[in-house]
C-alpha cells in the first residue's frame, strides 16, 4: 500500500453527555490544569506517523475548541468541525471534510486522554497493509448474553474469544466511506463506534486487531477522573 497516504487523525469530541457532572461536557473538564481533550491531542501531535489532526466539537463548543487550540502549540490541528447529535454523525462529519483526499482516517475519543504512542504507532503500521484496524483489550472479566427477558442468562461466550474495544479506530478512506454510505441507506442504522459500521455493513472486510493498553481508559465517570490523574 502507497506510504505516502495522509494519516488523518479525526479526535471525536462531539458528544455532550455531561455523566460526570458540572456545566462542561467531560472532554473539556481540566486534569492537572489541563482540558481532557488536550491530552488526546496532544498524544497525537506528537507522533511522527500523523500528518494531520481534524477536531470534531459540538457547535455549542466550537468557540471554546478554538481557545484551546490558540493557547497549544499545536502544528497539525487544521480543521475544527461540527458534530452532530450521534457518534455516527462527528465520524460522516469527517468522512464528508475529507472527501478526495488520499488518506487513512484514524478516529479517537476526545475522551481517552492517555493513548499511547505506541498505540498510535502500530495502527499507523497496521494501516500500510490493512483497510481497518481495530485497537483493544482482552477481556478480563466473563461476559453473559442474557435471554430476551433481560433477566436470565442465556449463554457465556469463551472468553479467549472476547475482546474490550477501545480507540483509535483507522481506515483506509474509501473503506470507510463506503461503509458509511451503505448505512446511510439503512433505515435501522444505529452506530456505537466505526469497526462496528464496518462489521455491519463490510462483512468480508477483514478488520485487523492492534493490542491496546489498560491505561488507554475512557474517561466516563467521576472515578475515571480519579484515575486519569493518578496515571498522569
Amino acid at each position: 500500500m502507497d506510504k505516502e497516504r495522509q494519516n488523518i487523525a479525526v479526535v471525536l469530541a462531539g458528544g455532550s453527555g455531561r455523566r460526570i457532572g458540572g456545566d462542561l461536557p467531560k472532554q473539556f473538564i481540566e486534569v492537572n490544569g489541563r482540558a481532557i481533550i488536550e491530552y488526546s491531542i496532544d498524544a497525537f501531535e506528537k507522533c511522527d506517523g500523523i500528518d494531520e489532526i481534524s477536531v470534531v466539537v459540538n457547535k455549542d463548543f466550537v468557540a471554546e475548541m478554538n481557545k484551546i487550540v490558540a493557547r497549544n502549540s499545536w502544528t497539525k490541528v487544521k480543521k475544527i468541525l461540527d458534530g452532530g447529535a450521534e457518534r455516527s454523525d462527528s465520524s460522516l462529519s469527517a468522512i464528508k471534510a475529507y472527501e478526495g483526499v488520499d488518506c487513512n482516517l484514524i478516529f479517537h475519543d476526545a475522551v481517552r486522554p492517555l493513548v499511547s504512542q505506541r498505540i498510535i504507532a502500530d495502527v499507523v503500521e497496521a494501516l500500510k497493509i490493512y483497510n481497518a484496524v481495530a485497537v483493544s483489550v482482552p477481556s478480563t472479566d466473563t461476559i453473559v448474553v442474557v435471554d430476551e427477558s433481560g433477566q436470565f442468562i442465556g449463554c457465556i461466550p469463551k472468553r479467549s474469544m472476547l475482546r474490550c474495544q477501545q480507540t483509535p479506530q483507522g481506515f483506509r478512506y474509501e473503506t470507510i466511506a463506503k461503509a458509511y454510505n451503505l448505512a446511510l441507506d439503512d433505515s435501522n442504522f444505529v452506530a456505537t463506534d466505526d469497526c462496528g459500521v464496518v462489521v455491519r455493513y463490510l462483512p468480508e472486510e477483514k478488520i485487523f486487531i492492534v493490542d491496546g493498553d489498560d491505561s488507554n481508559i475512557k474517561v466516563t465517570y467521576k472515578k475515571d477522573l480519579r484515575i486519569m490523574e493518578i496515571l498522569v
